[in-house]
């Protein structure tokens, strides 16, 4: 399946349906009245979070959702049927922009959350409404509300515990591919990695899960090489855990070029708890790896592990040092506020429709 993080779609709710204009016809009732019904209300577009998807490359195939509009009213007081609604199913980690692609509308973080995209128009009512006693035979009713109609952005942000960042060729990948069942492709040239990858490591009957991008290289916030777009993916992480590579003549100067392309993308990454670890240590020998972690941990300012992911050489330790920061992480937050609701936050029972509708009426 491909890896798709951004789409763009347009939505439209359904128009509701116009009031009908009709009089009893029966034979021996001479005045019959009027006994025109309400049209039906248009549906709504919704979008949900689910279980179970990882990309939105199904919004690449479809990009329009249109709901159904509702039924016109007809004689004998029929009330006209409401219009079906329409879902985005959407992974957990979807955000919601408007089509400045600025103002954020809704993110969805858990999932089963879902939210109302745009409200269907309300049904036009009959003639049989504007009946009174000194105007017995109306013979006008209300055409239907149009629907709402906007296009949006929709900004996949995968939902990790731990995120993988580092120069290309780290080591990120054999990394995930060594604690966890994912299969990233693995090779000895830069930019291996095109997509984010996921995978639940495992340590002391705990899991966690871990999230791989694309490296960083210099000038990446400008766009140089792949870019920092992929950045957003750890942006909702607990802890870092910043691999360089053994490989790298200055390890120092590798771990400041990463530092200061998180710093230039923002968004409090860099306030985020990091653990740094120097990778590929099965290449050197005992002298040169003493020699490039002193250096390393002038560089960041902490002791960093060291770490083979071919022999396993530090992988338990350095699980268990971002197993205790997710736990600590976890123990720490604050429970969230519970929003307040606005109108399009609500569902709307079609109880509250019948009151609300005399108020909506143009």
């Amino acid at each position: 399946m491909k890896f798709l993080d951004e789409a763009k779609v347009y939505i439209k709710s359904g128009d509701g349906g116009g009031g009908s204009v009709s009089f009893r016809r029966e034979k021996f009732i001479e005045f019959g009245g009027p006994d025109g019904g309400d049209g039906g209300r248009g549906g709504d577009v919704w979008v949900e979070a689910v279980n179970g998807l990882n990309t939105l490359i199904d919004f690449r195939y479809q990009q329009h959702f249109k709901a159904t509009i509702g039924t016109h009213g007809m004689g004998r007081n029929r009330t006209g049927a409401n219009g079906s609604d329409v879902t985005l199913k959407v992974p957990v980690g979807t955000q919601i922009f408007e089509e400045d692609r600025e103002t954020l509308i809704c993110d969805l973080t858990e999932e089963g959350q879902r939210y109302c995209l745009a409200h269907g128009g309300n049904g036009g009512f009959g003639n049989a409404h504007f009946k009174t006693s000194t105007n017995q035979a109306p013979d006008w009713a209300n055409p239907g509300l149009p629907g709402e109609e906007k296009t949006l952005w929709l900004r996949l942000k995968l939902i990790a515990d731990a995120g993988l960042v580092g120069l290309p060729n780290a080591g990120k990948s054999t990394f995930l591919a060594s604690v966890t069942r994912a299969r990233p492709k693995i090779a000895n040239y830069p930019f291996t990695t095109l997509h984010p990858n996921l995978g639940v490591a495992t340590v002391d009957e705990r899991e966690f899960i871990l999230a791989d991008i694309p490296g960083l290289i210099e000038g990446a916030h400008e766009g140089v090489g792949i870019g920092d777009r992929f950045l957003g993916h750890v942006e909702r992480t607990r802890v870092l855990l910043h691999l360089v590579s053994a490989q790298e003549e200055k390890v120092g100067k590798a771990y400041k070029t990463v530092k200061h392309e998180l710093e230039a993308y923002g968004n409090e990454l860099t306030d985020k708890p990091e653990i740094v670890a120097l990778s590929q240590i099965d290449v050197l020998d005992e002298a040169e790896l003493k020699k490039k972690t002193k250096e390393l941990a002038k560089a960041c300012g902490k002791t960093p592990f060291q770490i083979s992911a071919v022999t396993g050489r530090g992988m338990t330790e350095v699980l268990r040092a971002l197993r205790d920061v997710i736990v600590e992480e976890n123990s720490e937050e604050k429970p969230a506020k519970v929003p307040k609701l606005r109108h399009r936050d609500m569902v709307v029972t079609d109880e509250d429709r019948g009151e609300d509708e005399a108020d909506d009426q143009p």
